[in-house]
């Protein structure tokens, strides 16, 4: 149980290395107005702290920096509630009142102003796609008896899906499946795509379209969804301006580790929900030993659909991108919960 002293020590400490990426010594923290104590108290106290595992002597200076015990000490129990700066208010109040169109946009916008306003590298995982709606389907005829659908959601996703079109199935027919498919499933969520085309879509097919059975399979293969949520990035370069990612080996593990979207997937996707900070090694990646990451979950109608993050090092100013986050998720949860039941 770490004394009243200590916790004081300790909060100027991280508060001090945060702002100068220096070694902190007890010279500099007795200078604070906030501190009342003596240099030769404090700097007891500081390798009592040493000791504990609070703090690390990074070479034979007599100044510390916060461990990450130290770092996770003070998000748990130090933080103090740190008021965001006008600009930054005004800038999420502009881009939160503007009306969403396409929800792929509004997810590049967010990472990009996440990383601005931060100064970190920003992640988004956007919404799960079987929660995306249809805006359109077009089947275009390839070569042979290949076609290929494309589809377009209410996010701005576009995907292509090729298909074999049966045998006796000519150009007019696959118009009707179009004009059908689009007539039923547009507005509906990908993820009720399959129900919707083994229900009222296929009774409408077979009404209307010859060789209905052999189209009904190549429909329900090419229509078949997955889970997929696509991941934006901000800021990806904001790393290279952080003293402790000058070694050019650390920052290229990192870049190279986030590189692979399917990890930023997975790591985002198993985010518990709400607001959480893992800092260095809490990560379980060899390549994040030096970085914290701090993600919060958005919601659709109460409904958590996807993840921010901010990606920084443990020297992270966590009061201010907590409350980023906070606010970040927030907003988006409301103006995304806004589109979705202006769309219904």
């Amino acid at each position: 149980m770490l004394s009243h002293r200590q916790l004081l020590i300790l909060q100027a400490i991280v508060d001090d290395y945060v702002q100068s990426a220096e070694p902190i010594g007890s010279r500099s923290i007795s200078k604070r107005e906030d501190i009342s104590f003596s240099p030769a108290t404090i700097r007891n106290e500081m390798a009592d702290l040493e000791e504990m595992g609070y703090l690390l002597k990074p070479h034979s200076s007599s100044g510390r920096v916060p461990s990450n015990d130290g770092y996770r000490l003070y998000v748990d129990h130090l933080l103090r509630p740190a008021p965001l700066q006008q600009h930054e208010i005004l800038d999420m109040e502009k881009f939160f009142t503007r009306r969403i169109s396409e929800v792929e946009a509004v997810m590049k916008k967010t990472a990009a102003v996440l990383s601005e306003l931060t100064s970190y590298v920003s992640v988004v995982l956007g919404p799960e796609m079987e929660h995306t709606k249809l805006k359109q389907l077009q089947m275009l005829p390839l070569t042979g008896r290949q076609a290929i659908a494309i589809l377009v959601t209410d996010s701005g996703h576009v995907e292509h899906r090729t298909f074999d079109i049966p045998k006796q199935m000519d150009s007019r027919e696959l118009e009707k499946v179009v004009n059908i498919l689009n007539e039923q499933l547009v507005d509906t969520p990908i993820g009720q795509w399959e129900e919707q085309l083994i229900t009222e879509t296929s009774r409408l097919l077979y009404q209307h379209v010859r060789h209905y059975e052999d189209m009904f399979g190549v429909l329900r293969d090419a229509f078949k969804t997955e889970k997929s949520d696509q991941v934006f990035y901000g800021g990806m370069m904001n790393l290279m301006m952080q003293p402790e990612f000058q070694d050019i080996d650390r920052i290229r593990m990192v870049f190279d580790w986030l590189d692979r979207s399917e990890n930023v997937h997975t790591l985002l996707s198993r985010s518990q929900e709400g607001l959480n900070v893992r800092i260095g090694r809490e990560n379980n990646i060899e390549a994040f030993a030096n970085v914290s990451m701090i993600t919060a979950t958005y919601s659709i109608d109460g409904n958590t659909v996807g993840t921010l993050g901010v990606i920084g090092p443990t020297r992270m100013e966590y009061e201010r991108v907590i409350r980023l986050m906070r606010q970040f998720a927030t907003g988006l949860s409301t103006s995304l919960t806004k589109k979705y039941r202006q769309d219904r």
